[in-house]
């Protein structure tokens, strides 16, 4: 039974030294200076938010970073902060134990680009609007017609498609939006108007086009129409 409770004793002991270690490692951490501050945008390279902008929204105003200590940080209200800027889809803020306040960002992803009398602004991946950058310019259809709040997310269904198909993203340059909500696409090398009809049935319409595109490739036949129809999606309908 002594063996028992001396066995009990120095468990409580080592727990009770963990907590304090815990403890004081955490305090003194809460304590520790920030170092400096970095950001990190995740994909590819371009970027439409200049880091010198992320990084003025990590650093309080008039304060000087040296001075800041990790417990007059507020890290979710600095995340929301920077997911603020409608150019910025997520950022996840921390500090590393070295000291260093880190970003990382993602950028919202375009997908098309529209002009109409109101501007221009892109259509990013999400379906929303996202304003143009003055640092950077994304390669990506143009879209002319009436985008608004109720047809924007459906356009946006042929577009992401589009974006995430390397055939599509390379041939189609161009979307007309109509009244009646059909589509027009632009080819990038071809002059046949391109009729895609309303946004349902999306993949199996590009799917019908490719097939259709391969074997007109291959007869040469593709500078003889001038209207080329995927509204029906048994077929692919064409008009010399």
């Amino acid at each position: 039974m002594k063996f028992l409770n001396w066995i009990n004793i120095r468990l409580v002991l080592m727990l009770a030294l963990v907590i304090f270690l815990y403890s004081f490692t955490s305090a003194k951490n809460a304590q520790r200076k920030i170092k400096k501050s970095e950001v990190i945008f995740l994909g590819n390279d371009n970027l439409f938010v200049k880091q010198e902008m992320v990084n003025k929204l990590l650093i309080e105003k008039n304060k000087d970073l040296k001075t800041i200590t990790k417990e007059d940080l507020d890290l979710n209200k600095l995340e929301k902060s920077i997911c603020k800027h409608k150019m910025i889809q997520h950022a996840d803020v921390f500090v590393s134990v070295d000291g260093v306040l880190k970003a990382v960002v993602k950028q919202k992803t375009p997908i098309g680009r529209v002009f109409d009398e109101l501007g221009s602004f892109y259509i990013d991946y999400e379906g929303n609007k996202m304003p143009l950058s003055d640092n950077f310019t994304a390669r990506v259809p143009l879209v002319s017609g009436g985008i608004n709040n109720e047809n924007i997310k459906k356009v946006s269904e042929v577009l992401r498609v589009i974006y995430n198909d390397e055939f599509l993203k390379e041939n189609i340059i161009g979307a007309q939006v109509l009244p009646n909500g059909s589509i027009y696409l632009a080819n990038r090398n071809y002059s046949y108007q391109l009729i895609f009809g309303r946004a349902i049935n999306i993949e199996q319409k590009f799917k019908n086009y490719k097939a259709f595109f391969q074997k007109a490739v291959l007869d040469s036949s593709l500078t003889k129409y001038k209207i080329v129809n995927l509204k029906f999606t048994q077929q692919v309908v064409c008009t010399k």
